[in-house]
C-alpha cells in the first residue's frame, strides 16, 4: 500500500511541476503594471483557465497523498533487522589434537 501511494505521489509531483511550468506567469505584466496597465496584475483575474483548475486539482491530490504517506509511514509494521534476534549457525565441534609437550632441558 505504501509503495502504491508513493508511486502515485511521485507521478502527481511530476504532473504538478509540468502544469505549473506550462502556465503563463503573472509577473509577465509587471513591467506594464507601472506603465498604466495595473488592473491586469492587481485587479480582476478573469475567468479561470483549464490549467488553473488542473493545478488546483493536482495540488489537492498532492496534499492528500502527502497526508497518506505520513499516516502510512507512522503505522508500518517493523521491518528492521536490528530488532530481530541473531541467528546462530551450529558448527561442528572438532576435538583438539593432543600435542606432546617437550620438557626443557
Amino acid at each position: 500500500m505504501f509503495s502504491l501511494v508513493l508511486i502515485l505521489h511521485i507521478v502527481i509531483c511530476i504532473m504538478l511541476i509540468f502544469v505549473i511550468l506550462l502556465q503563463r506567469g503573472r509577473g509577465a505584466e509587471m513591467g506594464a503594471a507601472f506603465g498604466g496597465a495595473s488592473q491586469t496584475l492587481f485587479g480582476a483575474a478573469g475567468p479561470t483557465t483549464f490549467l488553473n483548475k488542473l493545478t488546483t486539482f493536482l495540488a489537492i491530490l498532492f496534499m492528500i497523498t502527502s497526508l497518506g504517506l505520513a499516516y502510512l509511514s507512522g503505522h508500518q509494521k517493523e521491518k528492521s533487522i536490528v530488532n530481530k534476534p541473531a541467528v546462530t549457525i551450529p558448527q561442528k565441534q572438532i576435538p583438539a589434537k593432543k600435542v606432546p609437550v617437550k620438557s626443557p632441558k
